[in-house]
């Protein structure tokens, strides 16, 4: 009796779950797979839609450009997420620490355009940025901030930073206060100890945040598009064009296949260096 309440139960909480993969995830990712080897004017098996991304320059390009400006992202938000967590978790005071988490939520608790369209109105020529930097003498006339690669990079690191913050936040919390004492103590620099024990200790953190916010920058598509302008050169606006512009859903298909592909194959070179294994960065 009690072993078919537990599988009812289980079952109640289950299949929502279950039907909620299938429809909304397996299901459209298996038709887009099959568009993708699909000709989109004879219906036929085909590899074309995957061959025209390496056959035409235009494609690859972008991808390894929106690659590198996705690992530089990955790499600055590593970087100022370190001291950000450092601060929060052995630095303030436990309430403050509180606090200053809510303070790090807050700013994502509306969309992303929402906050992308809030640094627009900040760095446009007219903007609040211009109109201090004009009163102050330090420019002459305003200048247009948007439009720029290190406008989309500044974007992209400020719209993925708590992805990274709240794994480091999570790891940091465990390392032991005396190791950072005994070191002072013996006389370890402030450097020596980042590099022998803070970061070691973070390798995990770090790489899950790294992850996470290199996966969310390589698919953005509101933040290059509106902050980098018509020449972001972004690979999700190519997979955009082919499917809104062109109506060609087997192109779109195969650029989004090989999007998830190479990103793959790139996490797996990263683990591979940093000799991490993806068992212990999910945990």
């Amino acid at each position: 009796m009690a072993s078919g309440r537990l599988r009812g139960g289980f079952l109640f909480f289950f299949l929502p779950v279950a039907l909620w993969l299938a429809l909304l995830i397996v299901l459209p990712h298996l038709e887009l797979l099959r568009l993708s080897f699909t000709d989109s004017l004879a219906g036929r098996f085909t590899v074309a839609n995957y061959l025209a991304f390496f056959t035409e320059p235009i494609y690859w390009l972008t991808f390894v450009r929106t690659a590198l400006y996705s690992l530089l992202v990955t790499f600055l938000v590593m970087t100022v997420a370190l001291p950000v967590a450092f601060y929060v978790t052995k630095v303030v005071d436990v309430r403050l620490s509180g606090f200053l988490m809510v303070l790090l939520l807050v700013p994502f608790w509306v969309s992303e355009l929402v906050r992308v369209y809030g640094w627009m109105i900040l760095l446009r020529e007219s903007g609040i940025v211009n109109q201090v930097l004009t009163g102050l003498g330090l420019l002459k006339e305003p200048v247009e901030f948007l439009y720029r690669d290190a406008t989309m990079v500044m974007g992209l690191v400020y719209t993925s930073m708590l992805f990274m913050v709240v794994p480091l936040i999570g790891v940091m919390d465990d390392l032991d206060d005396a190791l950072i004492e005994a070191a002072y103590d013996l006389g370890a620099s402030k450097g020596a100890i980042w590099r022998t024990i803070v970061i070691p200790h973070c390798a995990t953190g770090l790489v899950s945040g790294g992850i996470i916010v290199f996966m969310l920058v390589l698919g953005s598509y509101l933040t290059p598009n509106l902050m980098g302008g018509k020449n972001s050169l972004w690979f999700t606006e190519q997979i955009y064009n082919q499917i809104i512009l062109y109506f060609n859903w087997n192109q779109g298909a195969a650029f989004g296949f090989l999007l998830l592909l190479l990103s793959s194959l790139i996490i797996w070179a990263v683990l591979k260096v940093t000799g991490q294994r993806l068992k212990e960065v999910v945990k």
